[in-house]
């Protein structure tokens, strides 16, 4: 009898670490899509309205061949992309640039990394009681995004076109004290981004970022000034796919980020936005 109870607690013991075994085994053994197991791998990412959902939409079925189920959280702030990401409801994001992720994680000492440029989008200035920038009068209000990195490039582009003189020193973090030179009398309203097309009829013009200009129906082509594209903000504000730095290895993400790089997916944003959306070269 107890021969028995041994064989049997022999029997149990050898399962269990044969199924922790299994359990604990390294998952880069496997491919990103699960192919040689046969399972689906799912992973999580928010993401703007747009372009950057519809981007993904493009890719998901691409990815659903290979045994991996993107699910797309559209999130309309740029906070909660985020705080989700590092929280782990999300496994990444795709909203920002480098210099609006630079800034958040200083901000919050959180770790997260970018694993992938994908595409750029030119800011404009837009009209609204003005309609030429060469007709701006004195004390003209304009409108301009009020987180940091956002606001710099506003002012940069505000810069291009003549209507400003930044310190030269003050770079990708500039700010409204650190204007130098403003013949015009320029008033600048700092407004959440997301409200920047909303705010046109009451300010002169607004300095709005690519993805709200179109979801506000604007066109890059309705623009009375963008931004160049061989100039800082192009090769500088380049939009990414972001995760923790734990998970920057993840197969499925590295894999989602060569299919949003892929030619198939770069063409369709060259012919989806019209210069709205530009793909990273």
């Amino acid at each position: 009898m107890k021969l028995r109870k041994r064989i049997v607690f022999g029997l149990i013991a050898t399962l269990a670490l044969a199924a922790l075994a299994g359990c604990g085994k390294d998952s880069s053994s496997e491919d990103a899509a699960g192919a040689k197991s046969g399972e689906t791998e799912k992973i999580t990412v928010g993401a703007s309205i747009t372009p950057h959902s519809e981007i993904l939409q493009q890719a998901k079925p691409i990815l659903a061949e290979e045994g991996i189920d993107l699910e797309i959280v559209q999130i309309e702030d740029v906070v909660t992309p985020n705080t989700g990401v590092v929280e782990g409801t999300l496994d990444a994001n795709f909203f920002q640039h480098q210099p609006y992720l630079d800034d958040f994680n200083s901000e919050n000492g959180t770790d997260m990394v970018s694993i992938g440029a994908v595409h750029y989008e030119p800011f404009g200035i837009y009209a609204g009681r003005t309609t030429n920038l060469a007709d701006l009068p004195d004390g003209a209000l304009v409108a301009v995004p009020n987180n940091v990195t956002n606001e710099a490039r506003a002012l940069l582009l505000l810069q291009q076109e003549g209507i400003i003189t930044l310190d030269t020193d003050a770079g990708v973090l500039a700010g409204v004290n650190d204007i130098v030179d403003n013949p015009k009398n320029i008033q600048f309203s700092e407004i959440d981004p997301s409200q920047l097309v909303r705010a046109l009829p009451d300010v002169d013009v607004a300095v709005i970022n690519g993805n709200y200009a179109l979801e506000g129906g604007l066109s890059i082509t309705d623009a009375l000034a963008i931004e160049l594209a061989d100039g800082l903000a192009a090769q500088t504000y380049k939009n990414i796919l972001v995760t923790k730095r734990e998970n920057a290895e993840n197969p499925a993400l590295l894999r989602l980020v060569e299919v949003l790089q892929s030619e198939e997916i770069q063409n369709y944003i060259s012919e989806t936005y019209n210069g709205s959306v530009v793909p990273v070269q």
